[in-house]
């Protein structure tokens, strides 16, 4: 029978495919509320020391998306906390911490505790705790409650405009749907444990990289006051020379499309906000239909650009798409013509440097909406190798250090998104 007709998820571990439909019930049938949450501020927190450690709602939606592992130096101890007195409301594996309200979508979220032994929890500001009334097999709630299957019926019962909240009495006639079988709760718990486990991993990974490339980033150019770098291939002694970057590789302005030149196909063009904080391009895009005499908006593949205003004032990203043979170039993104004085993907490294960013910030006016001028970019002053062949190492290991972490980037989205979509498919 289809699952269409049946109450179960979309998709199913083979295993259960003809086990018995899900059970659907109110929550006020399946949860209770058995501790009292306290409201401690911030300050009345510290890692040090102390008897009772507190879960602050902000800590939960930040840290630790479904699942709450408990790690002795990630939770803070209330000041000056006794035991006594929270030892009423101390929390127990497999209980629920809601976040009960929030500026955004993230109020109605929860996360599951687990992994307490001697240690004495509370819940704190603006939470609220549900614990189950009979077994639920480990991280299955954790990640049920967190479906979109199941939030859907929060958003309609929460209050407020600009700050949203959700009761213990709302929570209590939505509906909670959940295997008969605890064995396949725990094959789905487990399974979505297994898959934040992976996503972690690659989390970290990529962290490390960028990290790496941070300090390669300081060391592989010449500190203030030096004229050569601490790391330095080998081979390459001499002192670098000092250059505005108009001279190597001046920053070109785009063309002024007005809202009425936008269409939904033809041309694509580059905005500043296709530049993301990540240093990629990505987004939608606009469109336009092709012009005559556009050489001096036309960007070539490989091109280095430069958003020129706005949030990410600064951020570079390389043109490398191969889906569109011509691609234009919108007002406040800068692209760095290649005058083949330097190597090209050497420019992209300096851009990416302490010193542009030391130098952006110098021009940049406190409290003022960013925004830079060509002039001003093209003034800035660089340390470069007097040997294009040393220009040519540094770029090509940052070019690789780039696509490792693109690469990092790219496995850790499509994980994410397996994530969401199972989250969806295998809930009711």
């Amino acid at each position: 029978m289809s699952h269409i007709n049946k109450k179960v998820p979309k998709r199913r571990f083979e295993e259960f495919n003809n086990a018995d439909d899900w059970e659907q019930r109110k929550f006020e049938d399946c949860f209770n509320f058995p501790v009292s949450t306290n409201s401690l501020s911030r300050v009345m927190l510290n890692y040090d020391k102390g008897e009772v450690k507190n879960v602050h709602y902000g800590d939960v939606l930040i840290k630790y998306p479904c699942i709450l592992n408990i790690k002795k130096e990630e939770i803070p101890y209330i000041t000056g906390g006794c035991l006594e007195a929270y030892n009423s409301n101390l929390l127990e594996n497999g209980d629920l911490i809601f976040a009960d309200a929030a500026e955004d979508e993230t109020v109605g979220k929860a996360v599951e505790v687990n992994g307490i032994t001697n240690e004495n929890l509370v819940s704190g500001l603006h939470t609220i705790v549900a614990r189950a009334t009979t077994q639920k097999a480990k991280y299955f709630l954790g990640y049920y409650i967190n479906s979109d299957i199941y939030h859907r019926q929060l958003l309609r019962l929460m209050q407020g405009s600009k700050v949203s909240a959700i009761s213990k009495g709302n929570l209590q006639i939505t509906d909670v749907s959940f295997p008969k079988d605890i064995e396949e709760q725990q094959k789905i718990g487990s399974y979505f444990k297994q898959l934040d486990d992976t996503i972690t991993l690659h989390q970290r990974k990529l962290e490390k990289i960028k990290a790496l490339k941070t300090a390669y980033l300081s060391e592989m150019f010449p500190a203030e006051g030096e004229t050569k770098p601490k790391r330095r291939f080998a081979g390459f002694t001499d002192e670098w020379e000092k250059r505005e970057l108009e001279d190597v590789a001046p920053l070109r302005g785009g063309y002024a499309f007005q809202s009425e030149d936008y269409q939904s196909s033809g041309i694509p063009i580059i905005r500043i906000s296709n530049i993301l904080s990540n240093g990629s391009i990505g987004g939608e895009y606009t469109f336009s239909k092709e012009r005559d005499k556009d050489s001096k908006y036309v960007l070539p593949k490989g091109a280095i650009i430069l958003a020129m205003s706005g949030a990410t004032t600064g951020k570079t990203a390389i043109v490398n798409s191969n889906l569109y043979k011509k691609i234009y170039q919108n007002q406040r993104v800068g692209y760095f013509v290649n005058l083949n004085i330097v190597d090209y993907f050497f420019v992209k490294v300096i851009v990416e440097s302490n010193s542009f960013y030391h130098q952006l910030g110098a021009v940049l006016i406190a409290g003022a909406q960013p925004n830079i001028s060509s002039k001003e970019v093209g003034a800035f002053e660089f340390y470069f190798p007097t040997k294009i062949e040393e220009q040519k190492k540094i770029g090509f290991f940052f070019q690789q250090l780039d696509k490792t972490i693109t690469l990092h980037q790219r496995k850790l989205q499509k994980l994410q998104n397996i994530k969401k979509a199972y989250l969806n498919e295998m809930f009711i």
